[in-house]
């Protein structure tokens, strides 16, 4: 007798999860490796729910398997927050100390899927600025470089590179809200 794969109704074939962790899961469990501070039992455990999730919701994985990382990112990323808010939310075992000798719990780290999925966002809306323009916004704000300093690599007067700067955040600001981001201009 045949080994058959139940699939359950509205849910992705085995062989599709297969290749979404194939395409996607290295990069998944080495981003959770830094989220779990190295812990791979609760990177492979957060790995494994987000591979279920996408299971669950075909619709939201499309045809295009290659193109769903994001998708994935962000589940993945929501798992480990619910993961760290369940220990977080534990209370803190005291044995045989006085309360005010309780050491207090440290605050969470920055979490890093918040800068990849910004980054990933970010080379994405940067795709769709003219080439004169993303190069600006690269030298002032990815390599931090002055006006004069970018003025000088680009080969351009500073006026052009202010005005070239303020067309390219304007382009920006609309292509990163649609993407649930906001365009922080106040730095």
């Amino acid at each position: 007798m045949t080994q058959q794969h139940t699939r359950a109704k509205g849910s992705l074939p085995a062989e599709t999860v297969q290749e979404l962790y194939r395409l996607h899961g290295p990069t998944l469990l080495r981003s959770l490796l830094k989220v779990t501070r190295g812990d791979l039992g609760r990177a492979e455990d957060i790995l494994q729910e987000t591979l279920t999730r996408a299971w669950q919701h075909p619709e939201a994985i499309g045809p295009n398997l290659r193109e769903c990382r994001p998708w994935l990112f962000t589940v993945a990323r929501r798992i480990a927050i619910d993961h760290h808010r369940r220990v977080a939310a534990r209370p803190v075992e005291i044995s045989g100390e006085h309360p005010e000798e309780a050491t207090a719990v440290p605050l969470p780290a920055p979490d890093p899927y918040e800068e990849v999925l910004g980054s990933y966002d970010m080379t994405r809306a940067l795709a769709e600025l003219k080439p004169h323009h993303r190069a600006v916004v690269v030298e002032l704000h990815l390599r931090g470089r002055s006006l004069a300093q970018a003025a000088e690599t680009l080969g351009i007067p500073v006026g052009t590179v202010k005005s070239r700067n303020f067309v390219a955040i304007r382009a920006l600001r609309p292509i990163l809200e649609s993407r649930g981001h906001a365009l922080d201009t106040a730095a």
